[in-house]
């Protein structure tokens, strides 16, 4: 046999073992793929955010930037400084405002209380940008979607702020376990690098949770408890007086994402399959209260108590959206129309 054909049936029996890879380890490759993607598309997002809350922090302007929100913070009990982290998980994400909040937590402490009303207002109004987008583009009127997600974060975190005052609950010191390098010896240093090389620790932490997180999720798939969880909200979305065709998606939405929902809710949209009305009811409940592993864990993860996070988040999502559905009932196709819901775009 030449070197040639030798090397030419090692080739061969290269591919041909690649070829008969077990399914696991493509799944593992793909998966790898799906977290440094998704930590790519963090680190352009997170990168900028962490100099940029450095440049205020050195400039001394975070009051500045925080002092319009203040009075609202005051309201649902939270320091003024607080409202830069909101402000920026509105109009970015939440590991956005998680960055922020990291960068904030050693000089403005708070209680367990404080943080879980933090996370709740966190998760009812975040990505706003994007997600509001998503509403439109499937039919629901952008205002109303605006207003609603907003309003209602600002009332629910003022009852869980009186709720747990008034009971004096969760009143110690937030356990937060994304460990921040900010918060140890290197922090203290004057040095620019020091304070680079914390960060550096910070957004490997993060990741990792990240990582730690999506392998939860397709845990879960896997043994089919995302299904559990399905059909066990199903019945629940009727009785709110969602349709059956608009509760399986909304079931999506709430479990995995607004996004991941709300892709599917164009979809079926745009092919006339859910009424505009339906459309308009899962949408809601989504902006409300969406995520409820992935997104609660990390709000979790800075000193948020279930309690708040989710119980309270998803009880008043189901309130709330039950009394639209029964205010929409009594006003005009005309209002509704104009204000509430429309025909989805089609492109």
């Amino acid at each position: 046999m030449t070197p040639g054909k030798a090397f030419e049936m090692r080739s061969m029996h290269g591919a041909g073992f690649s070829e008969k890879r077990p399914p696991f380890w493509d799944a593992l490759i793909r998966f790898m793929r799906d977290v440094a993607r998704l930590c790519l598309d963090l680190s352009k997002i997170m990168v900028p955010v962490i100099i940029g809350v450095k440049v205020l922090q050195e400039l001394d302007l975070i009051k500045y930037m925080a002092m319009p929100l203040g009075p609202v913070m005051k309201l649902v009990g939270l320091p003024p400084e607080m409202g830069l982290v909101w402000a920026t998980a509105m109009l970015n994400n939440l590991y956005g405002g998680i960055i922020v909040f990291l960068s904030l937590i050693k000089d403005t402490p708070l209680t367990t209380a404080q943080a879980t009303v933090l996370g709740t207002m966190m998760l009812v109004a975040h990505t706003m940008p994007i997600e509001l987008k998503i509403a439109q583009i499937s039919g629901a009127r952008l205002l109303f979607q605006t207003l609603n997600r907003l309003i209602s974060a600002l009332l629910l975190g003022g009852l869980l702020h009186l709720g747990y005052s008034g009971l004096n609950l969760l009143q110690g010191p937030a356990k937060i376990l994304f460990e921040s390098a900010q918060q140890g010896d290197l922090y203290q240093q004057a040095s620019l690098g020091a304070w680079a090389l914390g960060e550096v620790q910070n957004l490997l932490c993060i990741f990792l949770i990240i990582l730690t997180l999506m392998m939860l999720m397709r845990t879960l798939q896997r043994l089919r408890i995302i299904d559990v969880i399905n059909r066990l909200l199903r019945p629940l979305l009727r009785l709110m007086g969602i349709g059956t065709k608009a509760s399986a998606i909304t079931v999506v939405g709430l479990t995995m994402g607004l996004t991941y929902g709300g892709g599917l809710i164009i979809h079926e949209a745009r092919l006339g399959h859910i009424h505009e009305r339906d459309v308009f009811y899962s949408l809601t409940l989504m902006g409300l209260c969406h995520g409820l592993i992935e997104d609660t864990l990390l709000m979790v993860m800075i000193g948020g108590h279930l309690s708040g996070l989710l119980w309270a988040r998803l009880g008043f999502a189901f309130v709330a959206v039950s009394l639209i559905v029964r205010a929409t009932a009594r006003l005009s196709p005309g209002f509704c129309d104009h204000y509430l819901w429309a025909r989805p775009r089609v492109s």
